[in-house]
């Protein structure tokens, strides 16, 4: 039993290491393209602010995807094992394209997948999903409206201030903003490998009420700030420069606009994708300069990954799942 739980959590923690090697574009693309921080200075700036939030947001969203989006009554280890493989594979096959896709939504997608594998659909929470599938479409579009009003705003505000001065100022800031952007995605996407580690230890009976006890707060914290310092160089490319062209004001705009949708997201439970939030910002950054500032052909290809990363890893995860049954795991 010890030595099974032991290994599912560190499946989850490697989950969690790739997971912030997959979206570390989220963090650090806008202020790598903008040029205001080296991509090896950039990646410690996230990780860093990654390992902070463990400090700072709780775990609301931790137990919404532990025990709010599966029957906790058919939870099981090769269930665990499923999700976590069809999360994996799935982020490294789109790592390997360099498509900026959620981790989160391939973790929900893998999971629920192993859990309907095992017993059918009634094993999904209608209830714990209604709010994730609600943000699938809302977090990329509030980020495009926070993203192009605030650089409106920023434009407005800095009409008559000289070029190089807001190039200089907005520097500076982008290092508060993408601070202040790490510190939300590490806040969020951490805690759903927690709820996944919490829910090993709930299943094997070494927790009898679903809270998250801080060592694995601490540890999922730590594995996505490692992630993110390995950078997922494929992806940043794609986020940083094919989608439109950013300056450092840009930069900001896109980073601050992302950074308060996460926060919403977090401070309500929902586990959001902050891949869907800092890509609807720039994009609503670009659209302010005009509509063909952005690169719709690139836009489009990432939203088709989008809609097929849940049932993709939907199927992965229920695959892996009939796997391991097949050897009496179940």
């Amino acid at each position: 039993m010890l030595l099974t739980v032991s290994a599912l959590i560190l499946i989850a923690l490697l989950f969690d290491y790739i997971n912030g090697f997959h979206d570390a574009a989220n963090s650090i693309a806008t202020v790598v393209s903008t040029r205001v921080l080296s991509p090896g200075k950039a990646v410690i700036w996230a990780a860093f602010f990654n390992f902070v939030a463990a400090f700072t947001f709780g775990t609301a969203v931790a137990r919404t995807v532990g025990a709010g989006m599966i029957d906790l009554d058919i939870v099981t280890f090769a269930v665990i094992f499923g999700g976590l493989t069809g999360a994996i594979v799935w982020d490294l096959i789109t790592w390997f394209f360099g498509l900026p896709t959620s981790s989160s939504h391939a973790l929900f997608g893998g999971y629920a997948g192993a859990a309907v594998a095992k017993a059918g659909f009634g094993a999904i929470l209608l209830s714990g999903w209604t709010k994730t599938i609600l943000f699938i479409f809302l977090s990329p579009i509030i980020g495009m409206a926070l993203g192009f009003g605030l650089m409106l705003a920023i434009l407005w505000l800095f009409r008559w201030t000289p070029p190089s001065r807001v190039d200089r100022t907005f520097r500076r800031l982008q290092l508060v903003s993408a601070a202040f952007f790490s510190l939300n995605h590490g806040a969020n996407d951490a805690q759903k490998t927690m709820g996944i580690i919490t829910g090993v230890l709930f299943a094997a009976g070494y927790i009898q009420k679903f809270d998250v006890p801080f060592w694995v707060v601490l540890s999922a914290h730590a594995a996505i700030g490692l992630g993110t310092l390995a950078g997922g160089w494929r992806i940043i490319h794609t986020m940083g420069s094919k989608i439109t062209k950013l300056q450092p004001v840009g930069g900001f705009a896109a980073e601050t606009g992302a950074a308060i949708s996460v926060l919403i997201a977090t401070l309500t439970g929902v586990p959001v994708s902050t891949t869907h939030a800092i890509t609807g910002s720039i994009v609503g950054v670009g659209a302010t300069r005009r509509l063909s500032a952005v690169r719709w052909g690139v836009a489009g290809q990432i939203v088709w990954a989008w809609i097929l990363t849940i049932p993709m890893a939907f199927l992965i995860g229920a695959a892996a799942y009939r796997l391991v049954a097949l050897f009496g795991a179940v």
